[in-house]
């Protein structure tokens, strides 16, 4: 009896074992961003804000944002 106590035991702790390990190679693969996709991410933020930028300075919208400024402080009127 003894020794089925210690087959099943050792089997439990190989599962366990194995459990880890899977966990801990799934940590490293997702573990984050490589320098190339930091420089691609900050590309694409910085063309984003340039396109933003230029629609907000633009004429038209200038004159809306004017217009709703105007309005909040004159009560809605």
């Amino acid at each position: 009896m003894y020794k089925a106590v210690k087959v099943v035991r050792e089997a439990v702790w190989v599962r366990v074992v194995c459990a880890v390990m899977c966990r801990v190679r799934a940590a490293r693969r997702d573990a984050g961003m490589v320098t190339s996709e930091y420089a691609v991410g900050i590309i694409a933020a910085v063309a984003f804000a340039a396109v933003l930028y230029k629609v907000v300075t633009s004429g038209q919208v200038q004159a809306e944002l004017q217009q709703i400024v105007g309005r909040a402080l004159n009560g809605g009127a």
